[in-house]
């Protein structure tokens, strides 16, 4: 069996964390809801859409109590992603996670919903080049120049 990669694992967590509250607040066809949830995890665009709707029917429905249970659990939810995301980029690569977290909040703010994959892509190669060049030092043989040693 393959191992599950970021954005699965994402999903996963972010659908079955959303389907969980989703049951907790009574809402028909919560099973459903997570499998269309989970489905909107995996294309990128996240649970948001189905909570918010399970919102407003949660006020409707359930009473304002509910509702305010199911608001904050999607704002919950829906936050959840942004931290979730670098913690699970961090496990595939052995970077610094402030580094990662960056890259991913400046290249969403640079690219995008495409920059989200792309700024830690492009931190994490300058990160490694950068690295590889400061870990070599200097060549044998050679004394670093000015300063008044000697004089």
């Amino acid at each position: 069996m393959n191992q599950l990669d970021m954005k699965d694992r994402n999903a996963i967590v972010t659908g079955g964390a959303a389907g969980i509250g989703l049951a907790i607040a009574g809402v028909p066809f919560a099973g459903v809801l997570t499998a269309i949830m989970f489905a909107l995890c995996i294309a990128q665009i996240g649970p948001i859409l189905v909570l918010l709707g399970a919102t407003a029917w949660g006020y409707y429905s359930l009473g304002a109590g509910w509702g305010t249970f199911l608001l904050v659990w999607a704002l919950v939810v829906g936050l959840m992603d942004n931290f979730l995301r670098p913690v699970l980029i961090k496990r595939g690569a052995d970077l610094p996670l402030l580094l990662i977290f960056a890259g991913v909040i400046g290249g969403l703010v640079a690219f995008g919903i495409v920059g989200i994959f792309v700024g830690p892509v492009v931190l994490a190669v300058a990160y490694t080049l950068l690295d590889d060049w400061a870990s070599e030092g200097m060549p044998a043989g050679t004394e670093p120049t000015g300063g008044a040693e000697g004089t």
